[in-house]
C-alpha cells in the first residue's frame, strides 16, 4: 500500500524548559506562527548556539516550553561548531553533545542536549490503527523527483498528530524537498 503525505522540513532550533528560558529572556515567549502539530510554535524569541569551534546565529526557540532542554542541528551545522552529535529520537538526549545558548549578555551552557534529529513521521493515534503502525516502527518513504530515493524513517504517535514527515535541512537538500511536497509511505 503507497499512501502519500506531506513534508516538514525542519530548520536548525531549540526546545526549552521554563527555568532555562527564563534564564536567558527577560520577556515572555510569544508566538510568531503556528506549527502544524496541534498546540506547538514557532517563538518570536532567537538564540545565538556556540561552541569552542564556531556559533550560529538567529536560532529559533520553539514552544511550548518541555521538561528537557533540547537543540536540534543538521549534520552540516555539526560540521560548522566542531561537534559531534548523535542521530536521535527527540528527547533522546544521554551521551549527546553540549551546546552553549547565548542572547546578548546571557549565556548558559547545556550538557547533553545536542543532537541531530531522526527522520520521523507524526501521526494521530487514529492514522496509526488505520495503517496498522506502531510507535517507534521504522517505515520506508520514498521520494520520486529528479534526486529521488528512498528514506528510512520512524513512527511517532500522539493523540492529535498530524499526518506529516519530518526531515532537517540536510535531508531537504540532498533529495531537493521543500515544506509542502509529498513523499509516499510504503506499507
Amino acid at each position: 500500500m503507497d499512501i502519500k503525505l506531506s513534508v516538514g522540513v525542519s530548520n536548525r532550533h531549540c526546545h526549552l524548559t521554563k527555568e532555562i528560558y527564563d534564564l536567558l529572556f527577560e520577556e515572555e515567549i510569544t508566538i510568531k506562527s503556528s506549527l502544524n502539530q496541534p498546540g506547538e510554535f514557532a517563538s518570536n524569541q532567537t538564540l545565538t548556539i556556540k561552541s569552542a569551534k564556531g556559533q550560529i546565529e538567529n536560532v529559533r526557540v520553539l514552544g511550548p516550553f518541555r521538561n528537557y532542554n533540547q537543540v536540534e542541528i543538521s549534520a552540516s551545522d555539526a560540521y560548522l561548531l566542531g561537534l559531534n552529535p548523535p542521530v536521535r529520537k527527540s528527547g533522546n538526549l544521554a551521551n549527546s553533545e553540549a551546546i552553549t545558548l547565548v542572547n546578548g549578555s546571557k549565556e548558559v551552557t547545556l550538557q547533553n542536549a545536542c543532537i541531530i534529529a531522526n527522520r520521523h513521521i507524526h501521526m494521530s493515534t487514529k492514522k496509526a490503527q488505520e495503517l496498522n503502525l506502531e510507535e517507534d516502527e521504522i517505515v520506508k518513504v520514498v521520494v520520486d523527483n529528479s534526486k529521488s530515493g528512498i528514506m528510512d524513517a520512524y513512527v511517532k504517535i500522539t493523540d492529535n498528530g498530524y499526518f506529516e514527515m519530518h526531515i532537517d535541512r540536510d535531508d531537504a537538500n540532498a533529495f531537493l524537498l521543500k515544506n509542502g511536497d509529498t513523499v509516499t509511505l510504503k506499507l
